[in-house]
């Protein structure tokens, strides 16, 4: 009986959550996810392109992708870097030698998003492995994690960039910890140590605390946000502060860019969702109004995206 409902579950609960997940991605193809960074770029900002990829696909179709937009990235000349998954690919070096060849020649940034807390480790030795073949690396760090304030040690020991996140997987050791704390904490052990912080968050206030610590300690470090989410107030943020915006571009499969479970913690996620789910990008009409105010929102001649400190 418990399979029939779990069944019945996933038949019903996929559908909508896929949905609710259009508004986050510019597309299906690196073409939409390319237009989307061209109209960013010409305002002087900078993008991240990231695959979103189904788990069902092939690593081949992986590499295919991320080959594309390497040379697409290094033709146009766009001040662009590439997200990437290490679980796509295995965890395997060869494989990733082989792709991030492309973008030797510019060393295109190459930063590695993070997952879930188990994955942690093998993508560590993934990145510490690639260094000595591909210095412009990068890692995510969760401000959910207790591991993360160690491992912004680590990355700041190996000279690498460093995007700085809330998180969605919860630490299992420490499955209440206050996001905005933990946030500021790896922050603050990046200060006068990190080569380059991305400051990747929409909230206003940690945006602006965050970027004030990394500047007064003459840390480079930007804004990085997330297609999809809201924008103008902490876009206002990075003008007044003065560095520059990186948008997070994903194409490829939707997903949620936030967790339904984190709804008694944070109530706004619960009205996410239902916007979400209500005015997705799967209906034309609203669509294309979301698809103007976003680039209204980065077009915006008040703002400086490509502002740098």
């Amino acid at each position: 009986m418990s399979t029939i409902l779990h069944s019945l579950k996933r038949t019903w609960w996929h559908p909508v959550l896929r949905r609710a997940a259009q508004a986050y991605v510019a597309g299906p193809d690196l073409t939409d996810a390319l237009a989307v960074c061209r109209a960013v770029c010409r305002r002087g900002g900078a993008c991240t392109l990231g695959y979103w990829n189904r788990a069902e696909d092939p690593v081949s179709t992986i590499m295919e992708t991320h080959r594309a937009a390497l040379q697409a990235v290094t033709t146009e000349g766009l001040p662009c870097s590439l997200s990437v998954k290490a679980p796509a690919w295995r965890f395997s070096f060869d494989l990733l030698r082989e792709v991030l060849e492309r973008g030797r020649q510019r060393a295109i940034p190459v930063i590695f998003d993070s997952l879930g807390p188990e994955v942690a480790e093998a993508t560590f030795s993934l990145i510490t492995q690639l260094q000595p073949v591909y210095p412009a690396l990068g890692c995510t760090l969760p401000g959910r994690w207790r591991r993360s304030v160690r491992d912004a040690d680590r990355l700041s020991a190996l000279g690498l960039r460093v995007r700085v996140v809330k998180g969605q997987w919860t630490d299992p050791d420490e499955p209440d910890c206050d996001t905005r704390t933990g946030f500021l904490a790896v922050i603050d052990r990046l200060v006068g140590g990190a080569s380059h912080v991305a400051v990747a968050t929409h909230d206003p206030d940690l945006a602006r605390v965050a970027l004030r610590r990394l500047r007064a300690a003459g840390t480079h470090c930007e804004l990085e946000l997330l297609f999809g989410l809201p924008a103008r107030r902490v876009l206002q943020i990075a003008d007044e502060e003065g560095v520059r915006v990186r948008l997070y571009v994903p194409y490829g499969a939707s997903f949620l860019p936030y967790r339904l479970s984190h709804i008694r913690q944070t109530p706004h996620v619960g009205w996410w969702f239902l916007r979400d789910l209500l005015f997705g990008r799967a209906c034309s009409q609203v669509r294309a109004a979301r698809s103007a105010r976003q680039k209204a929102a980065y077009a915006n001649p008040r703002l400086r995206l490509g502002a740098e400190n």
